[in-house]
């Protein structure tokens, strides 16, 4: 276990992190054996999942946290990058049906100990140890616990110890993934072993919603994609049924309204799992950019600009924050979120195309075209990649990228090959190519109210047309 943390001279009062605010590290497995490392992270896991349910605590999102896994950072360097007043580390070690859990809290900017326990349970009573230890941990932060918060830490979760088993094996494949096909599948067989286990747990049926949704996004034969999306909303409906007051079920439910273009629905449903889950760093993130994307501008860049704060060291969660700035046409600062997202992601070629069109709104085309040409074959790279040329005077090549486009992707690319034409000022060929999108029911789709690439079309009567016909919710900021 990493010993106390030294202050940096001076820090104690030059960094001021919010009051109750707390960073998990990944619990270290001490059983002696590699292949248990699910348990302890998914331990860890769900001791921070419990911590975010409550509300008076400021938790750092998980991606962040476990950024510093099998790094053995003192704890000032991890309450600085977190912006955090405390870190809660720990060690697990299991044998066949007992678990001890040692855990110690320490103050980030003095780096004292403010509390420290060990815990001998049985695997039996592993979702009461996840109650004990949140609560005593928002105890040593002089955080008091309402009766209802005490109540949803545990919301959605099981005591079955065998279901719970497989559930953490289900998380360490989830996300250890990184949206590749083969462990999603691997994900959603574990989920499935623990809902088999105990057909009542919620959370197991939400997360395995949202493996489903993320196998659908990814998945090359489009005809599967029906299937999957049938089969996250059946487990969404569950985990609300089983448990109304599980944010993660909410949103599922929400992400799949999102990508069938009904926009009401998923409002309903992203409201309610903001209002179950308002420090959980995913909900933020997810609904800033839908806030933005129907038009609550404010919302959007408020709710987006938290989620950075919770999770910094995430990738998406800037991403995120680059998208509501480019749509909210704060175009300089969202270049600089979305190459905060590059950086921590660099072979990710889908934000070098969103920091490509950031560059073409703030008239920067060489930077453009630069981010643009970054590794990558996707729709958006190469509809970037036009726009551009077509601005440096490269007009051969600009239709040539989006021939290519179009040769590669076919209608699935119509919302994108439509911001090109409408940004070419060749208005029937975009509305014609938006309409093919309606047609489709193209979740991308979801652009067209705020999408900037689409300004020169909105006075257009088909246009209009199109937008009144998509139903965006009138509730604007």
């Amino acid at each position: 276990m990493t010993p106390p943390a030294t202050a940096a001279p001076g820090s104690a009062t030059a960094f001021s992190p919010p009051p109750h605010s707390i960073a998990v590290l990944p619990f270290v497995n001490m059983s002696g054996d590699k292949e248990q490392e699910y348990f302890s992270e998914g331990l860890t896991e769900e001791l921070l999942n419990s911590l975010s349910r409550i509300n008076e605590l400021q938790v750092a999102a998980r991606t962040s946290s476990f950024s510093f896994q099998g790094e053995h950072p003192d704890i000032a360097t991890v309450a600085h990058k977190l912006n955090v007043g405390a870190v809660l580390e720990g060690s697990v070690r299991r044998s066949a049906n007992t678990v001890r859990v040692t855990a110690q809290l320490i103050n980030g900017v003095s780096g004292f100990h403010i509390w420290s326990e060990t815990y001998d349970r049985d695997l039996r009573d592993v979702l009461k140890l996840q109650t004990d230890l949140a609560t005593a941990v928002a105890s040593a932060l002089k955080v008091t616990l309402l009766g209802n918060e005490a109540q949803k830490i545990e919301v959605g979760g099981t005591h079955n110890p065998a279901a719970f088993e497989a559930y953490l094996r289900a998380s360490k494949a989830y996300w250890s993934g990184q949206n590749e096909e083969p462990d999603l599948q691997a994900a959603i067989a574990a989920y499935s072993e623990a809902i088999r286990l105990d057909p009542d747990y919620a959370l197991a049926y939400a997360d395995r919603a949202h493996a489903l949704t993320d196998l659908g996004d990814i998945v090359t034969d489009p005809t599967h994609l029906p299937e999957y999306y049938r089969r996250a909303e059946a487990d969404a409906r569950k985990a609300t049924a089983l448990a109304p007051e599980l944010a993660e079920g909410h949103l599922a439910l929400a992400r799949l309204a999102f990508q069938a273009l009904e926009f009401r629905g998923a409002s309903n449903e992203y409201e309610r799992a903001l209002t179950l889950a308002p420090g959980k760093a995913r909900v933020l993130s997810e609904y800033g950019e839908f806030a933005i994307l129907m038009g609550r501008t404010e919302t959007g860049l408020a709710t987006a600009q938290r989620s950075v704060m919770l999770d910094p060291l995430n990738s998406l969660t800037h991403y995120a924050l680059g998208l509501t700035l480019l749509f909210a046409r704060r175009n300089s600062e969202a270049v600089v979120a979305l190459t905060d997202a590059k950086d921590l992601d660099l072979n990710d070629a889908w934000f070098n195309a969103w920091l490509g069109q950031a560059y073409y709104a703030s008239g920067k085309f060489e930077s453009a075209r630069a981010a643009c040409e970054g590794h990558g074959d996707q729709a958006n790279n190469h509809v970037c990649l036009a726009l551009v040329y077509d601005k440096l005077g490269r007009h051969a090549d600009a239709e040539a990228m989006l021939a290519d486009a179009q040769t590669s992707w076919g209608d699935s690319g119509a919302v994108q090959y439509a911001e090109a034409y409408a940004q070419w000022s060749q208005t029937g060929r975009a509305l014609g190519w938006l309409e093919t999108a309606m047609r489709h029911r193209d979740p991308y789709l979801r652009f067209v109210k705020t999408d900037p690439l689409f300004d020169p079309l909105r006075n257009e009567p088909r246009f209009q047309a199109i937008e009144r016909a998509l139903k965006f919710p009138e509730k604007q900021d």
